[in-house]
């Protein structure tokens, strides 16, 4: 695969670091933007795909909104990320039954390009605190687990994708999968 620019937006999550590092050791020209960077500086850099972090609450996701409506790019969300996507098109986020960060079986629905041999089930580790209750309409319905039903969507047409956990963490099964599969994502668009 030929190198990539992959711009990390920080989310003021705490493995915003290691979402950066985890591209880097896949040999990808990264490089971690604060989540207020203007959509044209973002173009400026001609990246070919963005992730957007975890973080600590919505109210702090600075531009995450316009970036996944405005910028025609491939995306992948991660926690807050993915929380953000889902708010940005219709969906519903709500506080989670388990709060904290901790280890889960997800099950694959539906391969996808994005989950492309991670399934049928999965261990991974994530934080609950709040979740995707209600997937945007048109989404398609990716991964689910016992605690939460929309553990990740992708958009219907376009290079958007959102997972709940966390990809980038060691405790996470088939983490550098996931993220290969997205660099292979980005690499065709």
């Amino acid at each position: 695969m030929k190198e990539l620019k992959i711009l990390v937006v920080n989310n003021y999550g705490q493995f915003c670091h290691l979402i950066h590092r985890a591209v880097r050791d896949l040999d990808m020209d990264t490089k971690i933007i604060p989540n207020t960077t203007p959509i044209e500086d973002i173009l400026a850099e001609e990246p070919d795909g963005l992730i957007l972090s975890g973080g600590p609450e919505m109210d702090r996701a600075g531009l995450c909104f316009d970036y996944v409506r405005k910028i025609d790019l491939p995306i992948l969300g991660i926690c807050l990320g993915h929380q953000a996507i889902a708010l940005a098109y219709g969906g519903h986020v709500h506080a989670g039954k388990k709060g904290g960060y901790a280890e889960v079986e997800i099950e694959v629905l539906e391969e996808d390009d994005i989950l492309r041999g991670l399934g049928p089930k999965a261990t991974v580790w994530a934080s609950h605190a709040d979740e995707v209750a209600v997937l945007p309409e048109g989404f398609i319905h990716l991964a689910r687990s016992d605690i939460c039903e929309v553990e990740a969507m992708r958009h219907p047409t376009k290079p958007i994708y959102g997972v709940q956990w966390h990809p980038e963490v060691s405790h996470t099964e088939k983490g550098e999968e996931l993220l290969t599969n997205f660099l292979e994502i980005c690499e065709k668009y």
